[in-house]
């Protein structure tokens, strides 16, 4: 069977898939939630709260200790000469707040917290310190709503609210005592943990050949390389995360790299990318920035080789695009005339494939996730992936040698009329396979939460839930991902990589349509088997890929062995898309 029939999913004898025990949910991920997202929040202690008086009591009464007229005449506007910043209106607000004092609620006061377990969503609470009286509460959550709450003397208020885009906003607790027309309010900045994306015209931002975003020459084995990411080649200062897609090339011997914020942070044990001698080998990366505005490269091998990072877009806290995920979806494929004119794309050449408002994508998109497999090349070279306008980069997304068949996966910006164009950049013809596996739009509403990344399985080793044995041919993995207590996930960022593989193959992602039995249930029947691919290999390969995938209703995600032989999978998990 040749890697060509393996990448498009074709020329496969149809067989009974038989799924290995399924894989609990997934270990950290509640925990990885839970600690991403709680790293943003807000306290304003109690004696923060400010007090006003009402101009007067709802129940027509009189006030049993009613501020004086002073300070009543300081609540209205203020004649041109109250205006200036006087002895007299220092004496006047020193009197309101002595009558506020004296009043029968004096102790009336709010303390205000508010953190977050998700992307979008903010727990608030308010304890508020009162006299026993009857008390109105409203909760403001600076993005135009409101909700309202009553209360009798000392309370504490627990409230939950979803912002529907990234971004911060003012939060006000404003609490009243009608009888005794007093009002306390308090608040805070709160900034949500998930970040929306904006796309960017692919930008080369380290070329270690050239000095390119560092000093010419190899990172060394075990070494690593610093790449400015804020406020570079148009990347917003404020950003949280960027895209990337990070080339190893010039290599002698095996290793891997690895991808993270750098100073200030622990290099995760985990990998971006696998690499073997004489080989190019591209994959996409999504990582945090540092708060230093860098990103750090790591070249876990032990001889040099030569780093290359281009940046595809960015996140940020600020209203813009969120993320859609979908099945993954064939809108390209030279061999059979999809999405284009039937046949190799030639040498040097480009051809344009609309991809918005069609399958289900939306008109608006700004960028989609897609996953690119070149196959039967004849010749070496790299392929480029843009907007449906504009010139050819300078930058790539994957690179290729002579019959080899080779994904990676790419988020490209999209032009206004839903196009993109596939670059080729080799001197001689290959044929290119597109999967769409999401979109970013403005009416998405799915942030992106960063993890510390973690391995969550890997099939070499009785761990992580896994009862052993490898990978096996033309079957199946299902693992739960999402926990009850995490909701609103969109899709999961994960680092797919295949190894000890024998013979030729692919894999494909896809979400379950079943719930991870109970234990002691029979296994679920397989969903129906993907045409799609999401990485593919040969012997002796070890191969990674980026993976944008959705966990489906049931918050489980299945693996499928397209190839005819045993292989070892890989598994880490680098962040997560919420719509919550």
């Amino acid at each position: 069977m040749t890697a060509a029939f393996v990448a498009a999913g074709l020329g496969i004898i149809p067989g009974i898939a038989q799924a290995a025990d399924p894989v609990p949910v997934a270990a950290g991920v509640a925990e990885a939630i839970a600690e991403a997202s709680t790293s943003e929040g807000f306290h304003s202690p109690a004696d923060r709260t400010i007090r006003t008086t009402l101009p007067t009591a709802t129940d027509g009464k009189a006030k049993a200790n009613a501020p004086t007229a002073a300070p009543q005449k300081a609540q209205t506007a203020p004649t041109a000469q109250a205006a200036a910043p006087t002895a007299q209106a220092a004496e006047a607000a020193a009197t309101e707040q002595a009558a506020l004092d004296a009043g029968a609620n004096p102790t009336l006061a709010v303390d205000v917290s508010g953190t977050s377990y998700t992307a979008h969503g903010i727990e608030l609470t308010a304890l508020i310190t009162s006299a026993d009286f009857a008390l109105d509460i409203v909760v403001d959550w600076g993005d135009g709503k409101t909700d309202t709450f009553t209360a009798q003397g000392n309370y504490e208020l627990h409230a939950s609210h979803v912002y529907d885009k990234s971004g911060q906003y003012q939060v006000q607790v404003k609490v009243t005592d009608t009888a005794n027309a007093v009002q306390a309010t308090n608040g805070g900045a709160f900034l949500t943990p998930g970040a929306d994306f904006t796309p960017h015209t692919p930008t080369r931002l380290l070329d270690t050949r050239n000095g390119t975003g560092a000093a010419v020459g190899k990172v060394p084995g075990q070494g690593s390389a610093r790449v400015k990411v804020a406020g570079n080649a148009s990347v917003p200062a404020g950003v949280t995360a960027v895209a990337l897609n990070v080339t190893v090339t010039e290599t002698i011997d095996s290793g891997h790299v690895t991808v993270w914020p750098g100073a200030g942070y622990d290099r995760p044990n985990t990998s971006n990318l696998n690499y073997t001698a004489g080989r190019s080998v591209p994959n996409m990366v999504i990582v945090p920035v540092g708060e230093d505005g860098y990103v750090e490269l790591f070249n876990g091998g032990w001889q040099p080789v030569d780093l290359i990072a281009d940046v595809t877009g960015n996140f940020t806290r600020a209203s813009a695009s969120g993320y859609t995920s979908m099945t993954p979806a064939r809108f390209v494929d030279t061999r059979e005339g999809v999405g284009t004119t039937r046949g190799k794309l030639a040498a040097r050449s480009a051809f344009t494939t609309r991809i918005g408002g069609l399958q289900g994508v939306p008109q608006n998109v700004t960028a989609m996730a897609l996953n690119v497999t070149v196959t039967e090349p004849e010749g070496p070279g790299h392929m480029t992936a843009f907007s449906g306008t504009g010139p050819v980069p300078t930058a790539s997304n994957l690179n290729f040698v002579p019959g080899q068949t080779v994904a990676n996966a790419v988020i490209v910006p999209v032009a206004a009329d839903g196009t993109i164009k596939i670059f080729n950049g080799a001197w001689s013809p290959t044929h290119v396979v597109v999967d769409v596996v999401g979109y970013y739009s403005p009416d998405s509403k799915a942030a992106f939460l960063p993890f510390t990344p973690f391995r969550t399985l890997d099939t070499r080793e009785e761990a992580y839930g896994w009862p052993g044995g490898r990978f096996r041919a033309r079957e199946f993995i299902t693992k739960g991902f999402t926990p009850e207590a995490a909701t609103g996930v969109e899709a999961y960022v994960l680092n797919a990589t295949v190894t000890e593989t024998r013979g030729t193959g692919f894999l494909s992602v896809a979400p379950s349509p079943y719930a991870l039995p109970a234990e002691g249930e029979p296994a679920a029947p397989a969903g129906p088997r993907p045409v799609s691919s999401t990485l593919n290999w040969t012997t002796g390969d070890t191969v990674p890929n980026l993976v944008q995938a959705s966990d489906g209703d049931h918050g489980v995600i299945t693996f499928w062995n397209q190839g005819h032989e045993d292989a070892d999978l890989v598994l880490d998990v680098f962040g997560v898309y919420q719509t919550k």
